[in-house]
């Protein structure tokens, strides 16, 4: 059986002053944070991770000191699988399958006074050599749009301008 992995890169690191303190307890957990200066720097060594387990007390406490101000995608997320919950439970299985944290960026940028956009990088890898198993992607998220394409699609543009070019000779 074949392993596949998603090495991701996040890029600029994101000032702290921007991320509430949910998106910070959100992102930290779905990839890697690592302090680059005044900022943190994300990245996922087997991909972003689609579900994520938090005691409740610390996701309620960064609920209840991000909530000021508009809804954003962590506040939405985070209540709405809260709301499935019983109040007894101390464990949270947080669903992220979605990709939402590309969302999660958004909100970062449409608040922040000096970033104006973030990019997710990632290799697509395989332990086996898998001819579905390799390649990557590249994300550009802004404030008001997520945009990306694979590899695969890039091959996909080289062959139709290559074709095209042929066609006219």
């Amino acid at each position: 059986m074949a392993d596949y992995f998603s090495p991701t890169v996040i890029q600029p690191a994101i000032p702290a002053v921007d991320i509430t303190p949910l998106e910070r307890l959100l992102l930290s957990h779905i990839f890697y944070a690592e302090p680059d200066g005044d900022g943190l720097y994300f990245s996922a060594d087997q991909g972003p991770a689609d579900v994520i387990w938090l005691d409740r007390s610390p996701l309620e406490a960064a609920l209840a000191q991000s909530t000021a101000g508009a809804e954003s995608t962590a506040t939405a997320v985070v209540n709405r699988q809260l709301a499935q919950v019983p109040p007894g439970n101390v464990e949270i299985e947080l669903d992220f399958s979605d990709r939402c944290w590309e969302s999660i960026f958004q909100d970062i940028l449409r608040r922040s006074k000096t970033l104006r956009y973030v990019t997710a990088v990632s290799a697509f890898t395989c332990s086996k050599m898998s001819p579905d198993g390799f390649g990557g992607m590249a994300v550009l998220i802004t404030p008001t749009a997520v945009m990306g394409k694979s590899t695969s699609d890039i091959i996909e543009d080289f062959l139709a301008e290559a074709l095209s070019g042929e066609l006219q000779h």
